[in-house]
C-alpha cells in the first residue's frame, strides 16, 4: 500500500498532466479556430502529446517493475536464477512497445487506413460478416427455434415465423447486406459518382427507406418494451427455446451494424416521397398483416396487443407509425452529419473543374 501522501502526489501528477494537455488544446483551438473541426490537423497536432505520454508511461512501468516491484512468492521461488523482471513476457512487451514503435510506424499505419484500397476492403469484409450473420440467423430461428404448443400457441399459428417483424427484418438485412457486397464488388461507393450503377441506387433506396428504419425500429421498440416488461414481448418461458445470442442478432446487432453502415459506406438519399411512401407501404402492410392473423387464428402476434383496448390499440399502432416516421428523419440527418461536407467538396470540385 502506498503512503497517503505518495497517493497525493501521483493523483497531483495526473491531474497536472490532464490540465496541461486541455491548455496545449485550447491554445491551438484559440490560435486557429478550425483546429478542432479539422480532425486531420488535430491528430497531426497531438502527436507529439501522444508520443510523449506513452513514452512517460512504458517508460515508468519499467522503472516500476525493475527497482520498485517486489513479490516475495515469485522470488523465493526463482532464487537461483533470477534475471529479474526480464523472465516476464509482459516486460518485453512493454520494452518492444515503448522501443519499436516509432512515429514512422504511426503515420505509416495511418496513410495506409486513409488508402482507398483499404477502406474498399473493409467495407468488403464488413458487409460480408454482416450478411452471414443475419443469413445464419434466419437460418437458425426459422429451422431450430421451435416453441411447443403447450406453451404458447402463438409460434404455431397461421403465419409459421413470418408473423413477426423482427424475422422480416432479420430478412431485409441479410438482403441488404448482400446487396452491399455485391456494390462493392460490381458497384460503387464513390461519394458522388459520374454515373451512378443501378445495384448502388438499389442499395441507396434499401438502406433509406428499410434498412436503417425498421432496424432501428424493431431494436429500439424490443428493448423498451423488454425494459418495461418483458412478458409484453418476449416472455421469460422463451428462453428455454430462443438462445440469447440469437436474441442479441435479432434485436442489438441490427442496431449496431446498420449504424456502422452509416459510417463505412456513402449513399445517397432519394427523393423522401419515393423512399417515404416505401417504408409507410411496408409498415402499413405488416399492420394488415398481423390483424389477418389474428382472424385466422385468434392470437395476436406480440402479448402486449392482449391487454390493450382497441382504442389503445388504435393509439399503439398511430404512435409506432409515427416513431417510425421520426427514425426515418434520423436516418437522413444522420447521413447528413457523417457525409454531407464529403458531398459538398465533391460538388464543388466538380463545378470547378468544369
Amino acid at each position: 500500500m502506498l503512503a497517503p501522501k505518495d497517493q497525493h502526489v501521483k493523483i497531483a501528477t495526473i491531474l497536472y498532466i490532464l490540465l496541461r494537455l486541455q491548455f496545449y488544446i485550447d491554445t491551438r483551438a484559440n490560435a486557429n479556430p478550425e483546429f478542432l473541426q479539422n480532425p486531420t490537423k488535430m491528430t497531426h497536432a497531438l502527436n507529439p502529446v501522444f508520443h510523449l505520454v506513452n513514452t512517460m508511461v512504458y517508460g515508468f512501468g519499467v522503472f516500476y517493475c525493475f527497482c520498485k516491484l517486489h513479490i516475495p512468492f515469485l522470488e523465493e521461488r526463482y532464487s537461483k536464477f533470477d534475471p529479474g523482471q526480464a523472465k516476464f513476457l509482459t516486460m518485453w512487451n512493454l520494452y518492444a512497445t515503448n522501443r519499436y514503435i516509432s512515429k514512422r510506424m504511426i503515420t505509416h499505419f495511418r496513410l495506409l487506413a486513409n488508402s482507398r484500397e483499404m477502406r474498399k476492403g473493409l467495407a468488403i469484409g464488413f458487409h460480408a460478416v454482416s450478411f452471414l450473420q443475419f443469413a445464419f440467423a434466419v437460418y437458425y430461428d426459422y429451422t431450430y427455434t421451435i416453441v411447443p404448443d403447450n406453451v404458447t400457441r402463438v409460434h404455431s399459428a397461421f403465419g409459421g415465423k413470418f408473423k413477426f417483424l423482427t424475422f422480416w427484418d432479420a430478412i431485409l438485412q441479410a438482403v441488404f447486406f448482400l446487396v452491399c457486397l455485391l456494390n462493392d464488388m460490381f458497384g460503387t461507393n464513390a461519394v458522388n459518382p459520374k454515373k451512378v450503377p443501378f445495384i448502388r441506387k438499389f442499395k441507396d433506396y434499401f438502406h433509406a427507406s428499410l434498412g436503417f428504419p425498421v432496424a432501428m425500429f424493431v431494436g429500439v421498440t424490443f428493448w423498451t418494451l423488454m425494459f418495461v416488461d418483458r412478458e409484453l414481448v418476449m416472455p421469460k418461458v422463451f428462453d428455454l427455446y430462443f438462445p440469447w445470442w440469437l436474441n442479441h442478432l435479432l434485436h442489438t446487432m441490427i442496431m449496431v451494424s446498420t449504424m456502422l453502415e452509416m459510417i463505412v459506406a456513402p449513399r445517397q438519399y432519394p427523393k423522401r416521397s419515393r423512399s417515404f411512401g416505401i417504408l409507410m407501404s411496408f409498415m402499413l402492410a405488416y399492420l394488415i398483416w398481423i390483424h389477418v392473423i389474428y382472424y385466422k387464428s385468434g392470437v395476436w402476434v406480440y402479448p402486449v396487443m392482449e391487454v390493450l383496448t382497441q382504442p389503445l390499440r388504435i393509439l399503439f399502432f398511430a404512435v409506432l407509425l409515427t416513431f417510425c416516421t421520426i427514425l426515418y428523419f434520423i436516418g437522413e440527418a444522420l447521413n447528413n452529419f457523417v457525409w454531407g461536407n464529403e458531398h459538398t467538396k465533391h460538388k464543388k470540385s466538380h463545378s470547378k473543374s468544369k
